[in-house]
């Protein structure tokens, strides 16, 4: 299951596949009906979890195949690119959010439908990964790191779309204030004037943990990755 292109590129395809067939509405509705909400959320996290543990296996298995010879210049734009993902990724997983896992429940609650960092995009995890992915893509021309950075791409971006859909479906009118307030696009509501900025909402420790664990994460890339993070 490991070991060549063709099986990091079925991993890749079930692990992406699989985050869009169980979400969406005929699937997760059959399964939601027999296995009930908490039931569903389970199997997702242990198939997702399982895909993901394959995918990343049959990557570090894959043979290296080089498509192009990077250019050494840009691994500068993936130094720099890095921390605002990162902080896109700490700021979405600590921001309770309508388009989280469970956050269907926030739309009728009282009080800011879009705090914090969701005044820039109500998609942030989801845009940090694609800014994770287009980055490390910059510096790998080897189609085991395109078949990869490509698929959490296609996921990321795929993504943002489908969740959309799904809460328009779902919360109905209820979804109206927050689509009204926050945007797809990073920075849109706020060009148009829909919303306004949130810096309390957002808060320093949520920057500063992003500057930390980039920091961890340049120290640890050459010993767990086996190369350095850091442009010779």
């Amino acid at each position: 299951m490991t070991g060549t292109l063709n099986a990091l590129l079925v991993a890749v395809v079930v692990f992406v596949g699989g985050h869009f067939l169980l979400s969406g509405a005929p699937l997760r509705q059959t399964l939601i009906g027999r296995l009930g909400e908490q039931g569903f959320r389970g199997l997702y996290s242990l198939i997702a979890a399982g895909a993901l543990l394959w995918m990343l296996l049959a990557y570090r298995d894959a043979p290296y195949l080089e498509l192009w010879v990077p250019i050494p210049a840009l691994a500068w734009i993936t130094v720099l690119v890095m921390p605002v993902a990162l902080f896109l990724v700490v700021a979405g997983v600590t921001t309770r959010s309508p388009t989280a896992v469970g956050g269907e429940a926030l739309a009728d609650a009282t009080g800011d439908l879009s705090p914090g960092i969701l005044r820039i995009t109500r998609h942030p995890f989801l845009w940090g990964m694609a800014l994770w992915a287009l980055a490390h893509m910059l510096v790998n021309g080897d189609a085991a790191s395109l078949v990869l950075m490509g698929g959490i791409l296609v996921l990321s971006l795929g993504g943002m779309r489908h969740i959309d859909q799904r809460r328009e479906a779902s919360l109905g009118a209820a979804w109206g204030p927050i689509a009204l307030t926050t945007s797809l696009v990073p920075f849109a509501a706020l060009a148009q004037h829909r919303t306004t900025m949130d810096w309390k909402g957002i808060g320093l420790w949520r920057p500063t943990a992003a500057l930390v664990l980039y920091v961890v994460f340049l120290q640890l890339h050459e010993l767990v990755i086996g190369v350095s993070a850091l442009p010779a």
